[in-house]
């Protein structure tokens, strides 16, 4: 069986969508301090050393797309805080794996500088990207990409 021709498959595909929305620098700090507790503007800015109207502007999208809420945590004076969504937790996985990759391939002499403790067994995590049928090890060697339902083919129909 011939591989399908997925030439054109930039034309709306996902990962192209979604870096659309996370794609930058600045979002992806934001989204990996979230991830480690942080919420508050302030510290944020203080963290990331991010211009403040940068880091509002990338703020403000995160919660127009969906991946951060704007909680009220003080009315006077008016603060807010930041908390990751559901959608935005979904997001985890995706800076994990830019974080273990730049553990390896751009290497602290000294070691990584953070590491994961995995609360049930206590132990350092080594994450990996595992079938969820059978629970094998992913890598790009042994995938294929495949036409999805969400896939159109450019070519019209006669």
């Amino acid at each position: 069986m011939a591989a399908a021709d997925l030439s054109h498959r930039f034309a709306g595909e996902s990962v192209g969508r979604a870096l659309e929305l996370v794609g930058e620098r600045w979002t992806l700090l934001i989204l990996r301090e979230a991830f480690f507790g942080v919420q508050r503007f302030g510290q944020l800015a203080r963290n990331l050393n991010i211009p403040r109207p940068t880091l509002s502007s990338r703020l403000r999208m995160l919660v127009d797309v969906g991946l951060l809420d704007r909680v009220p945590y003080s009315r006077e004076p008016e603060r807010h805080e930041y908390r990751l969504t559901s959608s935005g937790r979904d997001l985890f996985a995706a800076i994990v794996v830019l974080m273990r990759w730049g553990d390896q391939h751009l290497p602290n002499p000294d070691g990584p500088p953070i590491v994961l403790r995995h609360h049930p067994c206590g132990q350092h995590v080594d994450p990996r990207l595992m079938c969820a049928h059978c629970g094998e090890l992913i890598t790009a060697r042994n995938v294929t990409p495949e036409a999805g339902p969400g896939f159109r083919d450019r070519v019209a129909s006669p």
